[in-house]
């Protein structure tokens, strides 16, 4: 990894309140997950709200694992981000625009814990398309 920031946008055709809604409750990630990785939902059903935690099933090069995160910053309807014990953040930002809502997706690694062996195992490449991928996947749930 030679990034610690990564950032996307698209105009999803929808009202904030619809994608914040499906941000906020992380049982409906898995609709939209650009990585592949996630599974499901195991603990933490339900609208999040800053301090809320959630665990969910993870799947990568083959092996299953869990995570679990925590809501570390939230404004309704604007703002939501999580992180786990690692401390990388993902981060989803919605601003009303003409035609929709911008949402800016983000994946940042720069306060992270065990950087020498998290930079070895994350690469760029696959950050950045999972977070275009997850930002179509919006695009194409409210099209």
């Amino acid at each position: 990894m030679s990034k610690r920031l990564f950032t996307a946008s698209r105009v999803v055709p929808a009202a904030p309140e619809e994608i914040f809604a499906l941000l906020a409750d992380p049982a409906r990630h898995v609709e939209i997950d650009g990585s592949g990785t996630l599974q499901r939902l195991i603990r933490g059903q339900g609208s999040m709200q800053l301090g809320s935690k959630f665990t969910i099933g993870m799947k990568a090069y083959g092996f299953p694992y869990r995570v679990t995160s925590k809501v570390v910053e939230y404004e309704e309807n604007r703002l939501i981000a999580w992180c786990h014990f690692i401390k990388n953040r993902w981060r989803f930002g919605l601003e009303p625009v003409e035609g929709g809502t911008r949402v800016t997706e983000s994946a940042d690694y720069r306060d992270i814990r065990f950087p020498h062996l998290t930079m070895r195992m994350v690469k760029d490449d696959l950050i950045e398309d999972s977070i275009a991928t997850t930002l179509d996947n919006l695009v194409k749930r409210f099209s």
